[in-house]
């Protein structure tokens, strides 16, 4: 095969937008029904398809289709829906489905997002894709798309509906910053559902990308004035498609998701929390759990920790994306597993644990034993300077000094990346990213003003070293 931008990340297959269009999202599309059909996995005749707002979603969608079709399969248009419901509304009926996204990458990316009926693929999985992809055949065929677009967000909402009291968050005023996420209309309605007077916030019709850990995006500029101009509790918001949640608390200050998983899994009543080692270390030191298991940085490796547990877990990433496993209960009621980022879930919680202790998202977050975190991005540095810059960081010892120099080193990890902790105990993580080619930059530090000053070092640092 020709080389070519599209690959598989930390969640999903993703690429330039024109290079998935046409016959290569088809002999995707076909390489994975064809996995499934090699690993006894196909379930039943439907396959669900869904999309974001994306001005290349829709094709790919319908090439999707055509290969769907070709396998003798139904393919069904569930529109323009968060992941998390298409994938809840396929594994109800024990299908198959794939989502059309790019989630948080620039709009000229897009990707694909497998299902089996059983939940999100595994890294196995991913292989068996790429190994049937090289005998993948398409032919253009007839399509007929059936439309269960509402079936699958009323499926959704369900889902929501009695997550908490009546009235829950009656007296609060919540916006929804609702940009181009899928999750605008039904993240608003689940909110009215709950109690809460709505305010709709920023819509626009084309599409923006927005990457709900980056804070200091253009994008979110205007957040904390609607917070004092519209006297707001809170706001909300999702990424591209749905998966990623966004918070910012009623003093204008954004909540990260690292806090809002941890946050939902102690609303959930978790036993167990899996996570990556990312997420902020103040998981451990709350006591709230009583196993805190760590991953790489990607929803399958979350997934795939979770499956060792059936005692009351919940997963969730850095980002804030929640999965729901087995043995979790809300208030004596089942909630049916779903192992695949939400985010919905963790914002409804988080505001649900305020609402349950009768103090604000700021006062809840305040009473954690955090270190302060933050991260941001070098964009566009092309996956060979971002290998280059880490491999030299972890083989050799004089340069991680001197470039350290002062911070010194104490320990390092490298689960996913490298993630040194300072001799001061402050923790700096340089990894490249998955989806998109960007080298990423996460710190913890004792202080806000620590963590400022340590995130604008290693960014100074990390673009010294890729740049040149």
């Amino acid at each position: 095969m020709a080389e070519t931008s599209l690959k598989f990340g930390t969640s999903g297959l993703r690429g330039l937008a024109v290079e998935l269009e046409g016959e290569a999202a088809r002999r995707y599309a076909a390489a994975f029904l064809q996995h499934l059909k090699t690993i006894g996995a196909l379930g039943g005749s439907k396959v669900f398809l869904g999309r974001d707002f994306r001005p290349s979603s829709s094709a790919i969608a319908r090439d999707c289709a055509v290969s769907v079709t070709q396998f003798g399969l139904q393919p069904v248009d569930c529109g323009t829906i968060p992941t998390p419901a298409l994938a809840y509304h396929a594994m109800a009926q024990g299908c198959a489905a794939i989502m059309v996204t790019g989630s948080h990458i620039p709009v000229d990316r897009n990707g694909l997002k497998f299902y089996l009926p059983s939940g999100e693929i595994s890294k196995a999985d991913e292989a068996g894709i790429i190994s049937a992809l090289s005998r993948a055949q398409t032919v253009n065929v007839e399509v007929r798309i059936l439309d269960e677009s509402s079936d699958a967000e009323a499926r959704y909402f369900t889902r929501f509906a009695d997550l908490l009291p009546p009235n829950a968050f009656h007296g609060l005023r919540i916006g929804v910053f609702e940009h181009s996420t899928v999750a605008r209309d039904l993240l608003s309605a689940i909110m009215r559902h709950a109690g809460a007077e709505v305010i709709s916030l920023g819509r626009i019709d084309s599409f923006v990308a927005v990457d709900t850990e980056a804070f200091g995006d253009a994008v979110f500029a205007p957040l904390a004035g609607w917070v004092r101009s519209e006297k707001l509790d809170a706001i909300v918001s999702a990424d591209g498609d749905g998966d990623r949640p966004l918070l910012m608390d009623g003093e204008g200050v954004f909540v990260r998701g690292d806090v809002l998983g941890l946050l939902a899994a102690q609303f959930l009543g978790a036993r167990t929390v899996v996570t990556p080692v990312t997420s902020n270390s103040a998981i451990e030191r709350t006591g709230f759990f009583e196993r805190v298991v760590r991953t790489k940085v990607g929803s399958p490796y979350v997934v795939a920790a979770m499956e060792d547990h059936a005692d009351g877990v919940v997963g969730f990433e850095a980002n804030g994306g929640t999965f729901v496993g087995e043995g979790i209960s809300v208030d004596g009621r089942p909630m049916a597993p779903l192992p695949t980022r939400d985010a919905v879930l963790p914002l409804l919680c988080v505001l649900g644990l305020a609402a349950r202790q009768g103090k604000s998202v700021s006062q809840i977050v305040a009473a954690l034993p955090l270190q302060h975190a933050m991260a941001d991005r070098l964009q566009d540095v092309p996956a060979e300077r971002s290998g280059a810059f880490l491999g030299r960081l972890a083989d050799d010892a004089d340069f991680a000094a001197a470039l350290f120099g002062e911070h010194g080193i104490a320990s390092l990890s490298t689960i996913d990346g490298l993630q040194f902790r300072t001799l001061s105990g402050d923790m700096v993580h340089f990894r490249a990213s998955g989806n998109a080619p960007e080298l990423r930059c996460y710190v913890e530090g004792g202080t806000a003003e620590v963590a400022r000053g340590l995130l604008e070092w290693a960014m100074e640092a990390a673009r010294g070293q890729v740049r040149g």
